[in-house]
Parts: structure tokens; C-alpha cells; sequence
């Protein structure tokens, strides 16, 4: 009974909203009336509300039919990206054995380049990475599928085996690497996401196929997550090994810290954004970090001056010295004399001025100096593998 009070109060409250109109007009000193029944209102509700109906209708199916069509290209996506199947690769090696042998040889050739180039010592990788997986065992049984349907290439699907299974190993390691270095970094209260993006910044050159003209190396899944691994644990050590942590001086004594103090001549509040060590004039200045010499010379209150640019934004700054070793544009190692202590510029006596920018941005330079020493071993390993990579 409810219900039909309630629909008949809604059918008499949108009766309410139609009903006869009446307007008049005065044009030229005379007036017309227009009358617009509550029928011809009705009508015309309807059929805008028809209209708006149909729009939404044919936008939803529009958008249906976006989503369907994305989700299509997904799945087509996905499906080339897919590992080969058993019946593809017997197709392939079945098409010519030789064109399979030669792709195996350039594979082959770029892995060992690889394991070379970023691995080191490839025994000392493989024991550090898992021995098998689901991957490698369907692999397994790809290869007793192609040794009976294809005898002759069973040696060649063979190889294929040992190869994916040493991708998947390096990638493993390379993985492994990179959360070791990323731990690293964050023990210097650094923010290892944003030195990776500074590295991808620096980056160009004309594209060419990671393993050669091979259709299906391209494509394959572990080897786009091998390099994937690689480039990123390549980043992250570099910039590991970027970060300033040797003593800039031959003096351990420090005169004044990091942060806001009262200034030496002025007395006034005033930010200090290095840190000063006192020692006797003529006291070397060392590199803290392997980079390149953007400064070599006079620096206003500076005095003289040393900066060092080193990767991913960060630059290391040595002020009031008395001597300049380097010059401008020089590439300077870790530890390498680059100066002697002085007094020069806005100073009150015999010190360095030492500070470390990220992208301009003044930080404290002492949780770099006092860094862990286990923290120190991993950045002297990735350091060592970075210039490594680098001669190859």
C-alpha cells in the first residue's frame, strides 16, 4: 500500500512540473500570447530525454568497445612476449638450422660480453645464483621435444638450454648486486631512485638490436629482464661509487660543523654548509671521490678553490687553499692530491672548507666521512667493477 502511495505521489509531483504556459509578447505597440500546453511540454521532455538517453548509451558503448580493444592489444602484447613454445622453436629450427646456429653464436658472443663487462668473474656468478627454474625445466623438456621431431638439432637446442639458464643466473646476480648497492646508498641518507634518474638523463646513441638481427632474442622475456638488471645495477653502482667518502684532508681535526652557526667575523646567525678541518698550512687536499675538475682557481670568499663533479649531480668543493695541483677539466682519482691548505679568501686562519652539493643542494658531508666499514667495502667492490666496465 506504501508503494503505491509513494508512486502516485511522484506521478502527481512530475504532473506539477507540466502545465499550460502562458507568455505574451509586445512587439510594435501590440501584444501576442503564447500558449504552450502541458501536453506539447511533456513531449518535448521526452524526447530530450530520449536523445540524452541514446548519447549515453552509444558513449558507453564507446567505451566499452576502448576497454575491450586495450584489452585485446594487452593481451596481444603479452602474448609476443610470451617464451616460444615447444611446436614454435622445432618450426624454427626445421626453417634452417643454419640461420638458428648463427643466432646462437651472436648470443653467445653478447653473454660472455656481458658476464665480461659487468659480472667479472662468471664462475664466481653462477654460485651466487640459483641453479634452476620453472623456466629452465620446460626448457628441459623443449629440447627432448626438438631432439625427437628434429634429431639433427638437438646439440643446437642443447646450447640454447645452458644459455637461457645462464641469463637467468646472470640476471639473478645482477638483482642481487643492486639491492646491495641500493642498501648502500641509503645508509649515506641518500635516495638511490633519484640518482638513477639523474643517470638516465645522460643517456643516448642510435638504437641497435640487443642480440643482433634475431627476432626471438629480442623478444624473449629473460633477456629484456637481463639487460634490464644490468643497466639498473650498472646505475646503482656507479653512483655508489660516485658518493665523496675519503677524507679531504690529511687533518682529522674538526674546526667547525654542518648547519647553522654563529658567523667568525660577524657574530650574526649564518648557515654553514660544509665542514671545516684546521692543520698547518701546506696540509695536502685530497679528492674525495673520483670525478671531474669543473674549478681549479680564485672563488670569491671561497679563496682558492677546487670543484670536483662527479656522478649523478653530486660535486665536492675544497675552499681556502693556499695551492692548486689540478686544473680545469682534469679527471682526478680518489685520494689524489689536489691542493694544500691555506687561507685564503673569507677565512680567520689555516683550514679547509669542504662541501658536498646534489644538484646544487648543500648536504652534510659527515655521514659520507663516517660511513660504515662494511658500507666502505661495497662501494670500493662496486668502484672497482664500475671502472672495470668502463675500460672494456
Amino acid at each position: 500500500m506504501s508503494l503505491k502511495i509513494r508512486m502516485s505521489g511522484w506521478k502527481n509531483r512530475i504532473a506539477g512540473w507540466f502545465i499550460d504556459r502562458e507568455f505574451f509578447m509586445r512587439a510594435n505597440g501590440q501584444v501576442r500570447f503564447l500558449k504552450i500546453s502541458a501536453q506539447l511540454q511533456r513531449r518535448a521532455a521526452a524526447t530530450f530525454a530520449s536523445v540524452i538517453g541514446v548519447w549515453l548509451l552509444v558513449t558507453f558503448g564507446m567505451a566499452i568497445n576502448q576497454v575491450t580493444v586495450s584489452a585485446q592489444r594487452l593481451a596481444l602484447i603479452e602474448q609476443e612476449a610470451k617464451v616460444e613454445s615447444a611446436e614454435e622453436r622445432v618450426a624454427s629450427y626445421r626453417g634452417s638450422i643454419d640461420e638458428v646456429t648463427q643466432d646462437l653464436e651472436r648470443r653467445q658472443e653478447m653473454l660472455e660480453s656481458l658476464g665480461d663487462q659487468y659480472l667479472g668473474d662468471l664462475p664466481e656468478a653462477e654460485a651466487q645464483a640459483p641453479s634452476a627454474s620453472a623456466d629452465s625445466r620446460e626448457e628441459e623438456k623443449a629440447v627432448k621435444t626438438i631432439s625427437a621431431i628434429v634429431p639433427e638439432a638437438a646439440g643446437l637446442a642443447r646450447i640454447e638450454v645452458r644459455q637461457i639458464r645462464f641469463a637467468e643466473k646472470m640476471t639473478k646476480v645482477a638483482q642481487a648486486r643492486t639491492l646491495q648497492a641500493e642498501t648502500a646508498i641509503r645508509q649515506f641518507g641518500l635516495n638511490p631512485e633519484v640518482l638513477a634518474r639523474q643517470a638516465r638523463n645522460a643517456q643516448g646513441g642510435l638504437f641497435e638490436p640487443f642480440f643482433g638481427k634475431g627476432k626471438k632474442e629480442a623478444r624473449d622475456p629473460r633477456f629484456l629482464n637481463l639487460a634490464a638488471a644490468l643497466g639498473r645495477m650498472d646505475a646503482m653502482e656507479r653512483a655508489l661509487a660516485a658518493i665523496p667518502t675519503a677524507m679531504p684532508a690529511a687533518s682529522m681535526m674538526m674546526s667547525s660543523g654542518f648547519g647553522y652557526r654563529a658567523d667568525p667575523f660577524t657574530g650574526a646567525a649564518a648557515m654553514h654548509a660544509g665542514l671545516d678541518f684546521k692543520g698547518p698550512v701546506g696540509t695536502p687536499i685530497l679528492a674525495a671521490a673520483k670525478g671531474k675538475v669543473v674549478l681549479a682557481g680564485f672563488n670569491g670568499g671561497y679563496g682558492n678553490s677546487v670543484e670536483i663533479r662527479h656522478a649523478n649531480g653530486l660535486v665536492t668543493r675544497y675552499a681556502h687553499l693556499s695551492g692548486v695541483h689540478v686544473r680545469r677539466g682534469q679527471m682526478v682519482e680518489r685520494g689524489v692530491q689536489i691542493g694544500r691548505m691555506g687561507s685564503t679568501g673569507r677565512s680567520t686562519g689555516s683550514h679547509l672548507h669542504f662541501e658536498v652539493r646534489l644538484n646544487g643542494q648543500a648536504i652534510n658531508p659527515r655521514k659520507f666521512l663516517e660511513a660504515n666499514p662494511d658500507v666502505l667495502k661495497v662501494q670500493t667492490v662496486a668502484e672497482y667493477r664500475a671502472d672495470s666496465a668502463a675500460k672494456e
